[in-house]
């Protein structure tokens, strides 16, 4: 019997490794975000600095692992084989809940998902042994620690309000010192907000990070406790001195020093106190079989009552090796840039359409109305010269032409501002006993100090709303979803014994290793997407406008022609499969567009003062491309609705005909994609006059299909069909030649301007 406890244990130990894993793939974006979204410091020197946190949390941390032993369930009412079942239960519902939140690119909260499992597992247990004994369920809150459950529900709402709300206030605060003209403020209000910043980091690392680290003694937490008031003082005053020493000593920015401090606050607090959410649960596990195994008792019989003693320490070299492990998984982790990309997407400043995968609800949609009618409100009110003064201090500076890919998606004012509240609100949390969640609280956070920052402007609210709802969803889903997981999985384990712990052990495995592949192929799709997607690079000059189309034109003309192709064979050999799947590439290229027209505003922003009349040029060329597009859309879905409603099949005279056009239309288009490739606009006239023989050719179909239908074509919905096949090839040849007479008339007025 011994030997399944020991092979639990083993699987335990696999599973906290795993949970630590797909644990800071979560987590990560708590502490990195900030920093990275304001590109403070190089990426590797953030990397770093969070990595000595993380030791530093890891390493002299007792984790508070007494959430795990007795902070849900009552250890005295349970035996030893049922702690282990709770336990193994918790840990296989973790692994799996938190990969399918890193899979989706969702931040969720460990300390939420760990407690509810517990919970469900453990009310799984105690239901089972009520009903076994003949006993009354008013009997369960025996069994279960039921205030700090509700405790943990009060917080959850609690920290979303609040965290958003002073987020809000303090950036809008900061921002009206600031502006966004931060170098020519910062010297007069730098230090003064280094002081507040850098005192409300460090007292969140003496009060949150260093809560039961094992080389601080109770006394001493307690004259910290005791002294907060004294602390916080002294630190002001120390830290404003040495701000403005910085500032005027050593020219050091000094947004950039509370970013690093700020960081490194956050990740030892993560490590040092989130740290049990991951190992916490094992270690328990541990320490169990360790009271148990000097019992010589029965397991069914012997009841963990010691599991309360609240002098129990977790082993140092666990803590040593899971630090390890959280420090690699940090660096390796590639679900942690994806949950990472959700949250700074949502914040960033600018309002390109990354915010726009978020699609409007009726719930985002009545919120922003509702707001912007709140906003005239008080707009009614306010005295218009208040009111432009109020409009100045948030007005942009014009911003010198930098690639995308190297701004910054918010300024430092905002990530200090990030870190500094994040750090208070958890700080006062932990003062007050509020299992307050650092996931909650820093996204939040983040989300209230972007709206503060006018990032929520009426072109993006909603987009921006509608994802925040969807992440607090998934919060409250989580804890559901934990509850109920880990109550099936421990009523599994109950009655399977060894089977079920074989059994699911191996499901467990099977499903993380499909996981990992899944989002493997899904990240290798991404990026050969991205290698032949349109992209819109920032252009300022008129060559720059010419050869950014020219690589569109190619490539839109290149996937134009091979789907027309592969929609004309799939509808001839009555293949829906293909179909289906030609329709929703059409679909993607076509939101590609859209999207490269929903940047023409930034576009044109960006052109130098010699080059604005390059803009007109570039916005009918993108409407050329999209009137092809749709052209070729609208025949793939006329040919996908034919052919899934099992009408009769196109005559062998008519697919005939279709792949002579198709043919005709290739070698076309292969000369087209040739010119545009390599910007050899020399042959566009000899391209118009091809146009002729094609168009001719669509027509005698059309006057052919005439002749059918009063001689043997008894089908009417084939009739509609190829007709429509036929007008939108038209279609399509008419923009295709618009677009070419567009570049002729522009590399004339080019060669003019010479």
């Amino acid at each position: 019997m011994d030997q399944i406890f020991v092979v639990m244990l083993i699987a335990l130990a696999i599973l906290a490794v795993i949970d630590i894993t797909v644990g800071v793939s979560n987590d990560a974006v708590n502490f990195l975000n900030s920093a990275i979204g304001s590109k403070a410091v190089p990426f590797k020197t953030i990397m770093v600095v969070a990595t000595l946190g993380i030791l530093v949390g890891a390493l002299f941390s007792n984790g508070m692992m007494e959430i795990a032993r007795s902070g849900i369930f009552v250890p005295s009412m349970f035996s030893f084989n049922d702690v282990m079942i709770i336990f193994l239960a918790v840990m296989i519902t973790d692994v799996l809940l938190l990969d399918v939140f890193n899979t989706l690119g969702l931040p969720t909260s460990t300390t939420v998902s760990i407690v509810f499992e517990l919970l469900g597992a453990a009310v799984c247990l105690a239901v089972v042994k009520i009903v076994m004994t003949d006993g009354s369920l008013a009997t369960l809150p025996q069994y279960i620690n039921t205030e700090k459950a509700s405790e943990i529900v009060y917080s959850i709402l609690l920290s979303v309000i609040l965290s958003f709300t002073i987020g809000t206030l303090v950036q809008y605060v900061s921002r009206m010192f600031f502006t966004f003209h931060i170098d020519k403020r910062l010297k007069y209000f730098g230090a003064l907000f280094g002081g507040i910043a850098i005192t409300a980091i460090t007292f969140f690392i003496l009060i949150k990070g260093l809560k039961g680290v094992s080389f601080i003694s109770k006394e001493t937490y307690s004259w910290i406790n005791h002294h907060q008031f004294h602390i916080v003082a002294m630190s002001f005053v120390f830290w404003t001195l040495f701000s403005q020493m910085l500032m005027s000593v050593f020219k050091i920015n000094i947004l950039r020093v509370i970013i690093i401090i700020g960081t490194f606050a956050l990740a030892l607090a993560f490590a040092g106190n989130d740290l049990v959410n991951f190992i916490g649960v094992p270690i328990a596990a541990f320490q169990s079989y360790g009271f148990f195994a000097g019992s010589g008792m029965d397991p069914d019989l012997y009841m963990m009552g010691e599991l309360a003693n609240d002098n129990i320490e977790a082993p140092f070299y666990f803590l040593v090796i899971a630090g390890l492990v959280m420090v690699f998984t940090l660096w390796t982790s590639k679900k942690a840039k994806n949950v990472i990309e959700t949250e700074m997407n949502l914040a960033r400043q600018d309002s390109g359409t990354t915010t726009e995968k978020f699609k409007p609800n009726l719930l985002s949609k009545g919120l922003v109305r509702g707001m912007v009618y709140l906003g005239m409100g008080v707009d009614y009110f306010l005295p218009k010269s208040l009111q432009l003064k109020m409009d100045k201090r948030f007005e942009k500076p014009l911003k010198a032409k930098v690639a995308k890919m190297e701004e910054p998606a918010f300024d430092m004012v905002r990530a200090s501002v990030n870190l500094m509240v994040a750090s208070i609100l958890i700080s006062i949390g932990t003062s007050m006993q509020l299992p307050l969640s650092t996931t909650y609280v820093t996204f939040m956070v983040a989300m209230g100090t972007s709206f503060a920052d006018g990032a929520w402007d009426r072109d993006t609210a909603v987009y921006r709303v509608t994802g925040v709802f969807n992440v607090i969803g998934g919060w409250l889903v989580t804890a559901i979803v934990a509850f109920l997981a880990a109550f099936v999985t421990a009523y599994i384990l109950k009655i399977g014994e060894v089977f079920a712990v074989v059994g699911l052990l191996i499901l467990v495995g099977i499903l993380l290793y499909r996981s990992n592949k899944k989002h493997q192929k899904k990240t290798k799709e991404k990026d050969a997407a991205k290698a032949t997607e349109l992209n819109s690079h920032d252009i300022v000059t008129i060559q720059g406008v010419v050869t950014e189309t020219s690589s569109q034109v190619a490539t839109v003309i290149g996937k134009t022609k091979a789907l027309y192709t592969s929609v004309i064979d799939s509808l001839g050999l009555q293949e829906l499969s293909k179909l289906k799947q030609s329709r929703k590439k059409l679909k993607k290229l076509e939101k590609e567009i859209e999207e490269l027209k929903g940047n023409v505003y930034f576009f044109v922003k960006n052109l130098d003062e010699t080059s604005v009349e390059a803009s007109k040029f570039y916005i009918l060329t993108l409407g050329y491309l999209q009137d092809m597009v749709k052209a070729v859309n609208f025949i793939a879905q006329n040919s996908f609705s034919h052919v899934d409603n099992n009408h009769k099949k196109l005559k062998f005279n008519q697919i005939r005909d279709l792949k002579n056009t198709d043919r005709q239309l290739q070698e076309l288009f292969d000369k087209i994609e040739a010119t545009f490739s390599e910007e050899n606009f020399s042959q566009l006239e000899n391209l118009l006059k091809d146009k002729e023989t094609l168009i001719t050719y669509v027509d005698s179909l059309i006057q052919k299909q005439i002749v059918r239908i009063r001689t043997t074509e008894t089908s009417p919905k084939n009739s509609k069909l190829y007709f429509s096949i036929l007008f939108e090839t038209d279609d399509l040849v008419k923009a295709t030649m618009g677009l070419l007479e567009l570049f002729m008339e522009f590399e004339v007025h080019i060669k003019k301007r010479r």
